[in-house]
This record gives structure tokens, sequence and C-alpha cells, in this order.
């Protein structure tokens, strides 16, 4: 567990399962990160990093981790009272050393806020200029 001031930031446990659900519901609502119901979010439990502050959720993100090769921070989240903090970074932090810890090589972020991700040491390209290429196959919501 780390902690900064009354932020602490910890692996989820399954019983913070509705609480994270609830914490989340504000962010599908208006379209920030997609919905997972609670048996989605079961499934991923163990890669949930959340932070606590008073004993309830104000941020949380999720690293999925899709072979030893990739891996990607998805559905980062924290309430409008606590940003500025630093608690997005944090979270970041929290990930990459979950992918360090299960030897994950790359980690990426898909991201409308790069410049927040680039100050967390995330690039457009990789090494040997390896760059990510995306084609929808349904009309964009």
């Amino acid at each position: 567990m780390k902690s900064s001031d009354d932020i602490s930031i910890r692996s989820a446990e399954p019983g913070d399962l509705q609480a994270l659900s609830d914490f989340l519901a504000p962010f599908v609502a208006d379209g920030k990160i997609l919905r997972r119901n609670l048996s989605e979010l079961e499934s991923l439990i163990d890669q949930y990093s959340i932070a606590i502050s008073d004993s309830k959720i104000v941020g949380s993100v999720v690293l999925e981790v899709y072979s030893p090769k990739l891996g990607e921070i998805r559905s980062l989240a924290v309430s409008n009272d606590y940003q500025g903090r630093g608690i997005g970074r944090m979270l970041v932090n929290a990930c990459l050393e979950q992918a360090r810890e299960k030897g994950v090589f790359e980690v990426m972020a898909i991201t409308s806020q790069d410049s927040f991700f680039q100050s967390c040491g995330f690039d457009y390209t990789l090494p040997g200029e390896k760059k990510a290429l995306f084609y929808l196959t349904r009309p964009s919501m």
C-alpha cells in the first residue's frame, strides 16, 4: 500500500466490488470510461488499484494484462474533488509496478488525456519507432 497525505493506494479486493461499481457509475454516465457489469468487475478485481480517502474510493484504475508482452492501463478515474493531488499519477505508477511484478514487457494507454500520460513517461512510439494503429469495426458512439 502506498500513501500520500490522506490518500492511500492499494489493490482492490472482492469486498470492494460494489463500492467500485458505484464509484465508476458517474464516469460511465459521462462517457469517460466504458461500462462494466459486476461480473466483469469481479473477473478483473485483482487487477484494479484503488485510491482511498476516509474509507471511500476516490480513484481507480485497472491494468488489463493481455499477454506477457502487453498490458493496458484502462478506466483511470479520480473524483473531481480529489483531482490535482497526484492521485492519477499514483494509480498509474501502481499499474506500472504491477506490470513489472508480472513481467509484462509493454504497457499502453488509450486516452484523450495524452499530455497526462506523457508526463508519466508514456510516448507515442516505442523504441524502434513502433506505433499503435487502430481500426474501428463499428461506428463510434
